[in-house]
């Protein structure tokens, strides 16, 4: 039997979200603060603070997930994927539940883990991280097609470790030095092999089926498993993606690995690279990710990600696990002074974010590609997986000059290009502002370590000092909008497929805008 105390709280952000949306035009249906269709009615209440949306869903109503599938059935279009919307609901659900009943168990042996093994780009952190909802994407703790032994078995809450599987791969295209611990063909059962690729246990099944690959038959390397799942750590210093088949924060995102993303993320690290050149102010590390190996697969693919040896002592806490219930009591962040942390944090989120705006460059840097990194001297960021940016080739050749192997006019995937500010603009608002930055402040809020007022100003102050005389426009776009732009996220990801949405990419494909929370007076 299903847990009201679980159920209602998740049938409310569904609801939320897609009001949000409006998806369907569902918005049609509201009357001052009441959403109503035939047969149901539910009452609104005003957003407070602000975030995203002025009304939501009163959560004082016995709201059930099957009152969420009635009304989208009564709004859909009869194209749309209300089947695998119930599904990534329910899987949702099903997932929240265990994770209620596993995260004692796993916070008592996380616990155990001296404090001297939590630094460094591991894993600790990542798996406090994994029992966090995401700020927009209500069902965000579901992955399709995946039973809740498999999540035991591999999924960063559990905190597991496991043998990697390995394939010999012809015709594969390799690019960089492999590091010293990968392995030989001998170590996993093969007399030879053109090349040896990492695999997913779970994805061991479809690899077989592909015509380029043969699997070993023995694997080779203990690892455990990143925040993102598909990546696992597999040396102090080295993290491995592999195709996972899954998919996360809708159906259509899937989490193999497209080929051309590859080369795509590489490219652009060393235009960030060439940029840190330019600006050696800048309180930002830079994972190196040029090193990789794909057979025009998306099951055949792979990615070694080096940090850099200043993580290696450092607590290396991505943004995501700020305000994870920490197995020490309390919460990650109150590990630290949590309005000075933050303060600092703001400061180097923004000021990073802000030059890469002038030289025409926004990141889909969210809260699980950037880390903060926290030892004896000044906060640093550390970013990582960069190939969701989207840049303009023509102001960023204005400000750096020719750049030969970082130019984006090369970039395989040519939606990462635009020549429009307002493109540029709507990333920057809706990863950098609203995840990266408005969703802590009001988590922080939610849990009573930091008023939204306080936590509001902050943003704002440092916002206000990144933004310097040549930066009118994006000030335009933020601090001075009359509203703010907002992801269309399971509209895109799960109901409504491209070809209606008209979304040239699901992850950037927005809905109505909502309010801008940087004008509002509400507070706790």
């Amino acid at each position: 039997m299903t847990d009201p105390d679980l159920e209602g709280p998740l049938a409310a952000r569904v609801l939320d979200a897609l009001l949000r949306e409006d998806y369907a035009g569902l918005r049609r249906f509201v009357d001052r603060r009441t959403l109503a269709l035939p047969g149901r009615t539910v009452r609104l209440v005003d957003a407070d603070p602000a975030f995203l949306s002025e009304l939501r869903v009163d959560p004082a109503q016995n709201l059930a997930l099957r009152d969420v599938f009635a009304l989208v059935r009564q709004v859909a279009d009869p194209r749309d994927d209300t089947e695998a919307f119930e599904r990534e609901c329910l899987d949702a659900l099903a997932t929240v539940k265990l994770h209620n009943d596993v995260r004692p168990a796993v916070h008592r042996r996380l616990a155990r883990i001296p404090d001297e093994l939590r630094t460094g780009p591991g894993t600790f952190y990542e798996s406090l991280a994994a029992y966090n909802d995401h700020p927009v994407h209500p069902t965000s703790r579901g992955r399709s097609g995946l039973s809740m032994a498999d999540l035991s078995r591999y999924a960063p809450e559990f905190a597991p470790a496991f043998p990697l599987r390995w394939a010999a791969v012809r015709g594969a295209t390799l690019i960089g030095e492999t590091p010293i611990w990968w392995p030989e063909p001998d170590d996993v059962g093969l007399r030879s092999a053109d090349a040896l690729f990492p695999v997913h246990p779970l994805a061991v099944r479809l690899v077989r089926d592909e015509p380029a690959a043969t699997m070993a038959p023995e694997p080779y390397l203990q690892v455990a498993p990143t925040l993102s799942m598909r990546t696992v750590a597999a040396a102090p210093l080295e993290h491995v993606k592999v195709p996972l088949p899954t998919s996360t924060l809708g159906l259509r995102n899937r989490r193999t690995i497209v080929p051309g993303t590859l080369p795509d993320g590489a490219l652009v690290e060393r235009v960030l690279r060439r940029v840190l050149a330019r600006e050696p102010h800048l309180p930002v590390l830079l994972a190196d990710e040029q090193t990789y190996g794909h057979a025009d697969s998306p099951l055949l693919a792979y990615l070694v990600r080096r940090f850099p040896p200043e993580t290696a002592r450092a607590h290396i806490v991505p943004i995501a696990a700020l305000l994870a219930e920490s197995p020490d009591k309390g919460h990650v962040i109150e590990r630290w002074d949590v309005e000075a942390l933050f303060d600092a944090y703001l400061a180097a989120l923004f000021s990073w974010n802000v030059t890469l705006f002038r030289y025409g460059i926004a990141l889909e840097a969210h809260q699980q590609n950037v880390a903060l990194v926290l030892d004896d001297g000044p906060l640093r960021l550390l970013v990582k997986d960069n190939d969701g940016a989207l840049i303009d080739p023509a102001r960023l050749r204005e400000r750096l000059g020719p750049s030969p192997g970082a130019d984006p006019r090369d970039l395989v995937d040519r939606r990462m290009v635009t020549a429009d500010p307002d493109a540029l603009a709507r990333v920057f608002v809706t990863i950098t502002l609203h995840l990266c930055a408005a969703a802590p402040a009001l988590g922080l809020a939610e849990r009573g370590l930091l008023p939204w007022r306080t936590g509001r100003a902050l943003i704002r102050d440092r916002l206000d000092a990144a933004l310097g005389p040549p930066d009118a426009f994006l000030r335009s776009r933020t601090l001075d909008a009359g509203a703010l732009p907002g992801k269309a996220m399971v509209t895109a990801g799960t109901l409504v497929d491209k070809a209606r949405t008209g979304a040239a990419d699901i992850n950037k494909h927005y809905g109505p805008p909502g309010p801008n929370y940087l004008r509002d007076a509400t507070c706790f």
